[in-house]
């Protein structure tokens, strides 16, 4: 039976290495993002359905998942990816930034999991997986509101892992510790060839989580380069 992924946050990095990775094991790939004229490369190169989609309001979130599911049947997999920053020292960070960067980065991690859960309950099982950050786990400073978004998913992921293992649904959160390699990051050339993650290499450690036995789940992964400190 052809499985159903669905992408949320999807853009040029690690979206698209995922995107391309569940393409190639035959599933259906859904993208959701705030502007789909930027995915029409990827959604050709991967066959996937588009939707636009902002994962911090609520009423998009429902439509997203009202389409996906009606149109696709309940998603097997289903990725948060989404998050945003707000750099600067405590006593000037403007709180409406601040704001927004707790409700990309971890409230709309909530809307997606809610909405991705009802749907998997109905069907069974599914996976959600919810891609975090070294600020998932430590604080740095000038980066607070990064980090105040990254412990709060970090938090959901445990919750719902906690709460929907039982009911055959696997959840489970990434720490990304590390720069993921980009073409035109700069800081790939400065790092060196081992400095950055690759994100295939990253899509397929998603891959393998979706695929474990159930006797067997894990819940949080870290992934870095083997020469980043931590």
């Amino acid at each position: 039976m052809t499985e159903t992924a669905l992408i949320v946050g999807a853009g040029s990095g690690l979206s698209a290495a995922l995107a391309r990775l569940f393409a190639k094991e035959g599933m259906r790939v859904v993208l959701a993002a705030r502007d789909t004229q930027k995915l029409a490369p990827l959604a050709a190169a991967t066959g996937a359905k588009a939707y636009r989609c902002d994962a911090s309001k609520s009423e998009d979130v429902e439509t997203l998942f009202a389409g996906v599911g009606k149109e696709q049947g309940p998603p097997d997999i289903v990725v948060y990816n989404p998050s945003a920053r707000a750099r600067g020292p405590i006593a000037e960070l403007d709180p409406k930034e601040v704001l927004n960067a707790l409700i990309v980065s971890c409230y709309g991690g909530f809307l997606v999991g809610q909405q991705a859960a009802r749907l998997m309950l109905g069907a069974g099982h599914g996976t959600i997986l919810f891609t975090g950050a070294s600020a998932s786990i430590k604080g740095y400073a000038r980066s607070a509101p990064f980090a105040m978004g990254k412990f709060g998913l970090r938090g959901l992921a445990q919750s719902m892992a906690r709460e929907f293992a039982p009911k055959n649904i696997h959840v489970a959160h990434f720490v990304i510790d590390g720069g993921i390699r980009r073409a035109d990051d700069p800081r790939a050339a400065e790092r060196g060839a081992d400095g950055m993650i690759e994100p295939d290499a990253i899509a397929a450690n998603y891959l393998h989580i979706h695929r474990q036995q159930r006797s067997a789940w894990t819940w949080e992964v870290e992934l870095r380069p083997w020469v980043e400190n931590f």
